[in-house]
């Protein structure tokens, strides 16, 4: 079936199959390959991204149902060259190891300094804690969302 998908703010008809899942269609039907897949169940956060402004596990909802919806990936946070203050706070914490999780843990942050722009690291923590990063850069994530929240 043919759905109008928004994505990183431009409208994309893509043919999806029901059971398909936002995640495949990102990285399969549009070459967005930023946001990653993890375990497929919901519970990493490693293909987290922005959908009406909210942190969604992408290989979770299925994209037919997601018509009408804005979604936000990794790809579009830089702007003119100029990375979002989230992700240069990543770079500036060295919050990231291998960075398969990064895209993710990202997306989830904006998605927190949205709606508490400057959270204790108790709130921080709080709302990362269904991103898992298997390096065990927690320490310095929460560094990197309190800098972005002080910027």
């Amino acid at each position: 079936m043919k759905i109008t998908l928004r994505v990183n703010g431009k409208l994309r008809e893509v043919d999806v199959a029901p059971a398909q899942t936002l995640l495949s269609v990102l990285r399969d039907n549009l070459d967005l390959t930023g946001t990653k897949y993890g375990c497929g169940e919901g519970h990493c956060g490693a293909c987290t991204v922005l959908v009406d402004g909210q942190a969604v596990k992408s290989c979770q909802p299925r994209a037919a149902l997601l018509q009408g919806k804005s979604i936000v990936t990794i790809e579009s946070l830089a702007e003119d060259g100029r990375l979002h203050p989230v992700q240069q706070a990543f770079l500036a914490q060295e919050a990231m190891q291998c960075g398969y999780c990064t895209p993710g843990m990202i997306m989830a942050a904006v998605a927190l300094l949205r709606t508490n722009p400057h959270p204790t690291d108790e709130a921080i923590v709080k709302a990362m804690d269904k991103n898992v990063c298997r390096c065990g850069t927690y320490p310095r994530i929460v560094a990197a969302i309190r800098e972005a929240s002080h910027g």
